[in-house]
């Protein structure tokens, strides 16, 4: 049986910030911290068979505290998780997780659910999810 490896990199733009991270590949969780307080690689390998997944980034833990506003409503420091070297089989994923995964959010409660694009930064609780198909490379060649 063929298999992909899927691999990530996870990391924290303020380490004191307890914010949580989770990852799922379709209903199986790969990866569950309650505080990014560290760097993180995360490698996964799963069969290359036909079907529809989801790759599913899941911030959680943020607190209103860790987003410093100014008088004027600009945030002066914020505390993010990056989700960055996102790759399918040592292939560079990155610019396919920018043009198809999505941002499910509400703004940590301050706002109307939205979704927005996923650029690898996430500073609100929510998920940021990427569809795919295997076998993997068709989905590469199709989405490239």
């Amino acid at each position: 049986m063929d298999t992909i490896k899927f691999s990530c990199v996870i990391g924290s733009t303020n380490i004191t910030v307890p914010l949580g991270m989770e990852i799922w590949l379709d209903d199986e969780k790969l990866l569950d911290l309650d505080h990014v307080y560290q760097t993180h690689q995360v490698e996964y390998e799963m069969p290359d068979n036909d079907g529809d997944h989801e790759l599913r980034f899941v911030l959680k833990n943020k607190l209103s505290d860790h987003t410093e506003v100014d008088s004027y409503g600009n945030i002066v420091s914020d505390a993010t998780v990056m989700v960055s070297d996102i790759q399918f089989d040592d292939i560079d994923c990155d610019y396919l997780t920018v043009k198809l995964a999505q941002y499910y959010h509400d703004f940590n409660g301050n706002g109307e659910p939205t979704i927005d694009k996923f650029y690898g930064e996430m500073g609100c609780n929510g998920t940021a999810s990427l569809r795919f198909t295997t076998p993997i490379y068709l989905w590469l060649l199709e989405n490239m």
